[in-house]
């Protein structure tokens, strides 16, 4: 009998865990992707350093279930002549849509919020943290973006600059492996890409807005926005805000960037050995209900009965017993 009981008392323990812990992750392969570079927009992101102050620079993309990233590319100019080995930094973060994560309503220091990035970051990744390598391709000793932002980030109303023209560098495309992958929830969110180099900025360069193939469209795709540490927490639009309208009132422009990312997007389960464990508990607390039924019609006291699946002693009583009460009765 004594056997028995701690037979009942083991099954019962282990369904309980298996409540606790009911779910497995199934992986699919998940990938992403604004397409290919264009040279229409060079946008400055970089970390804060010494009088160099921090840029970021920001697009979207959306998740339909919960993913785990391991792997992301992103495509920009550095000087003509500068090194790999001048690369000091390499960071990248994560930001859900205002207004999470945010203070609301906003100081109204830019033209608007609505679509903009988040106040503070999700969560990130750098070379600092040691979170985060990378490896860097040369795509072209020379690549010219027809328009740029770098200086000009400025509160509302002096936000439109018209860009800042021009600029020229190496195209190279940074390969960057999450030594701790990030993983996300369901949801829209930015992804802002930094780099540091001895000399020089990096810039991002942009990619076609609506997304076409070989890249991965969605809906809605929001335009790339830009901060730096002056304009914090707040954001403007690149093209909307401070490239602005062009000439006889045509519409101004808008741009997404150029990265792509990669992992598993995780697909809950059941596992067969938690619905087993689960099925057994289920089984039992059937046999506790029906012995209380008929302890009860006996004047038996429920405490003496093998429904207290763990010893009396073992562990604080009302933890396991009201725990399945509030789960199962």
């Amino acid at each position: 009998m004594k056997t028995r009981r701690s037979w009942l008392r083991a099954v019962g323990i282990l369904a309980l865990v298996g409540v606790a812990f009911p779910r497995s992750a199934a992986a699919t392969p998940f990938h992403f992707s604004t397409g290919t570079v264009n040279d229409q927009m060079a946008s400055a992101s970089r970390q804060g350093n010494g009088s160099a102050v921090e840029i970021e620079s920001a697009d979207d993309f959306v998740l339909g279930q919960e993913t785990r990233l391991t792997h992301a590319t992103f495509t920009g100019l550095i000087p003509i002549g500068a090194a790999v080995g001048s690369i000091t930094e390499v960071g990248v973060e994560f930001y859900r849509v205002f207004p999470n994560d945010s203070t609301t309503p906003p100081d109204g220091h830019v033209v608007t919020r609505v679509n903009s990035p988040s106040d503070v970051e999700l969560v990130g990744r750098d070379t600092a943290d040691l979170n985060l390598s990378f490896a860097v391709s040369v795509l072209s000793g020379s690549f010219t973006a027809q328009n740029s932002v770098l200086n000009g980030i400025n509160p509302s109303p002096n936000q439109q600059t018209g860009g800042e023209g021009p600029v020229s560098g190496q195209e190279v495309q940074f390969d960057v492996t999450f030594l701790t992958p990030v993983d996300l929830l369901a949801d829209h969110y930015f992804f802002v890409p930094q780099v540091t180099l001895a000399n020089g900025d990096f810039f991002w360069l942009s990619a076609s807005r609506p997304i076409v193939p070989p890249g991965t469209p969605f809906a809605p795709d929001l335009q790339s926005w830009i901060r730096n540490e002056h304009l914090d927490p707040d954001w403007s639009r690149i093209g909307t805000d401070i490239v602005g309208p062009g000439p006889q009132g045509a519409p101004a422009p808008t741009f997404n960037s150029a990265f792509s990312l990669d992992g598993d997007a995780l697909d809950v389960v059941p596992e067969p050995a938690t619905l087993l464990l689960v099925g057994s508990g289920i089984a039992l607390l059937g046999r506790c209900r029906r012995r209380r039924r008929e302890n009860a019609g006996h004047g038996v006291s429920v405490t003496t009965d093998i429904c207290s699946i763990v010893r009396p002693g073992a562990v604080p009583r009302f933890s396991t017993r009201r725990f399945i009460s509030a789960q199962i009765f």
